[in-house]
């Protein structure tokens, strides 16, 4: 798999100065210090008798950890370069200078350069006479005690928790030593584990030849393109779940068991994404994860997280962090999930649901989902010779099937290939719903109703609503004529009204019209030719005579638009929606 290597900046020094600068923007209580590189509340926005909380750490995890510098969360962050740990003497900036109070936690992640880069900064601010505290936070479970050795866990996703859960509490006005304890106490409890496609690339370096093989997923790597645990073969997303899982809760592992779970133990699940997972899916990784939770280990999370808390650049993948909500001995209000809940002015942070609506819903089961009962469903009184009408609807259907590699072809050259699928698709859909019909009838509405719900649920696309729309006008049309209170046979005429309504309904929803080069080239003449005659035959012709005339228009509409090369195709190659149209209606006819 390769490595994306482009990037809107290509200084690296400059990216982090304008990133960190920006998060005054976003939050207009916030201070910045360029020089420093540290991001702070304004003096104002905090209390000196509260207990400040800093953090930092190398750029490239945003929003860890600027963005989450505000009202309810850290006092000052300091940033290093990309991956690269801050100074001591950033670090000691940021403590002694950018805040207020004489009580402060210094609170980096649990790697090397910052634990010696922040503790040198607390020893130096202790000398200074402030009042300072120091924790290193590790929650990772992919390198195990044996490899981790005297080093520790790593820091990662779920470190953000603890850095909200801390904050929290010293926003309520808690002493330093209870700070302290909270922070310790939620990393205590915590596990994360995450896994990738593929490493990152930071700007302005070199692609690392170190590459994933494209059926290959790294489980444990380190939010630093460290190495993780093992690697898995991708294809297979529940047993990625199940391996993880399996790391994060395995008590019994002597080299990676780090939290034991009992019956009836409570748990705040985080999802992160690790910087370029799409959030469609980052949702099912959401949804199987949990699923697998409830199933695996009958673990009903009372709080889902999903989205980017800390990230490493446009890192392809993601973590899952698991937080037991162990008790505090703080009292009322200021349990793990209070304090997590608490609100904060943080733009990174991203908990959107209050906790009212989590308590109110916890037990809810799945909604009972109501059928949708409309007057398409009513019995009509216009009625079709039935076997004629299933012949002729047939014989068209599979015009459109056997004409599906024509249509492709064509829409391969003008478009983007999919059309003559898209009507193979909805035309066997349509097929199968008439032939497997319980109860046939000689309903016209009915009939068309059904040609809907098959079309509706089967064909997507641009060609798939503008199908849905043009027959569900046709129903409506149809049932505009239903008045004589007895059985009537759907003629031409009627047929010929409710396909003219139908087309002047379509234009409420579309610009398109003949000349166009859009199906609408072949449908209006059809209509038009119909209402004019009476005869399906000749309709059908003047559809055929409309389509032949796309060849020789440019296109207006659709994605032919954007299409070059127009003199390779132009006066060679129809339209393929109006041409697979054509070919339905030349069906039709044929058997009448």
């Amino acid at each position: 798999m390769k490595t994306i290597a482009k990037h809107f900046f290509s200084d690296p020094t400059h990216l982090v100065i304008t990133a960190l600068r920006a998060q005054t923007l976003i939050n207009p209580s916030l201070a910045f210090d360029e020089e420093s590189k540290i991001v702070f509340r304004r003096p104002e926005t905090t209390s000196k008798s509260k207990v400040a909380v800093v953090s930092g750490g190398g750029s490239g995890h945003e929003p860890a950890f600027a963005g989450y510098v505000g009202k309810g969360f850290l006092t000052a962050s300091a940033a290093g370069t990309i991956f690269a740990s801050p100074s001591a003497d950033q670090v000691l900036r940021a403590t002694v200078q950018r805040v207020e109070s004489d009580n402060v936690l210094v609170i980096p992640n649990n790697y090397t350069g910052d634990v010696l880069h922040f503790g040198m900064a607390v020893e130096k601010a202790k000398a200074a006479g402030k009042n300072v505290e120091f924790f290193a936070i590790g929650d990772d479970v992919g390198v195990g005690r044996t490899k981790g050795g005297k080093v520790g866990r790593r820091g990662l996703a779920g470190g953000v928790l603890v850095l909200k859960i801390a904050s929290a509490l010293a926003e309520l006005g808690a002493s330093l030593s209870d700070v302290h304890r909270i922070a310790q106490l939620t990393n205590d409890n915590l596990v994360t584990l995450g896994s990738s496609l593929e490493h990152v690339h930071v700007p302005g370096r070199q692609v690392s030849s170190d590459l994933l093989p494209a059926d290959e997923i790294e489980v444990g790597m380190g939010i630093h393109n460290e190495p993780g645990s093992h690697r898995v073969k991708a294809g297979d997303f529940p047993a990625l779940i199940k391996t993880m899982l399996v790391q994060l809760l395995d008590h019994n592992d002597p080299d990676r068991g780090w939290m034991k779970v009992n019956s009836g133990d409570k748990f705040v699940l985080l999802i992160n994404n690790l910087g370029s997972v799409s959030n469609l899916e980052l949702s099912g990784i959401t949804a199987e994860v949990s699923l697998q939770l409830e199933k695996d280990y009958k673990i009903k999370p009372v709080r889902i997280l999903q989205g980017m808390y800390s990230s490493s650049l446009n890192g392809l993948g993601f973590s899952i962090s698991l937080l037991k909500l162990a008790d505090t001995g703080l009292g009322p209000g200021k349990s793990l999930l209070e304090l997590l809940d608490a609100p904060t002015e943080a733009a990174g942070w991203a908990a959107p649901i209050h906790s009212s609506t989590w308590e109110k819903h916890a037990s809810d089961g799945p909604v009972e989902l109501k059928k949708i009962v409309t007057t398409q469903d009513t019995p009509s009184n216009l009625k079709v010779p039935r076997d004629q009408f299933k012949k002729a609807l047939f014989a068209g259907l599979q015009r459109v099937i056997d004409a599906e590699p024509l249509v492709t072809k064509y829409d391969t050259i003008v478009g983007d290939g999919d059309c003559g699928v898209g009507l193979k698709r909805g035309a066997e859909a349509v097929l199968k719903a008439i032939k497997d019909d319980p109860s046939p009838t000689d309903d016209a509405i009915l009939t068309v109703d059904k040609i809907v719900e098959a079309v509706e649920a089967n064909m997507d696309g641009t060609s798939g609503a503008i199908y849905a729309i043009f027959l569900n006008s046709l129903v409506h049309g149809l049932r505009a004529q239903d008045k004589s209170g007895s059985a009537t046979p759907a003629n031409t005429k009627i047929w010929a009204e409710a396909l003219k309504s139908s087309v002047t309904a379509l234009a409420k929803y579309t610009p398109a019209q003949v000349g166009d080069r859009t199906l609408v080239d072949a449908l209006v003449p059809f209509s038009n030719k119909l209402s004019e005659t009476g005869d399906v035959h000749a309709a059908a012709k003047a559809a055929q005579d409309g389509t032949e005339a796309t060849k020789h228009l440019k296109a207006s509409l659709g994605r032919a638009v954007y299409v070059g090369s127009e003199g390779d195709w132009l006066g060679k190659v129809p339209d393929p929606g109006a041409y697979g149209l054509s070919e339905f209606l030349s069906g039709l006819a044929s058997s009448l």
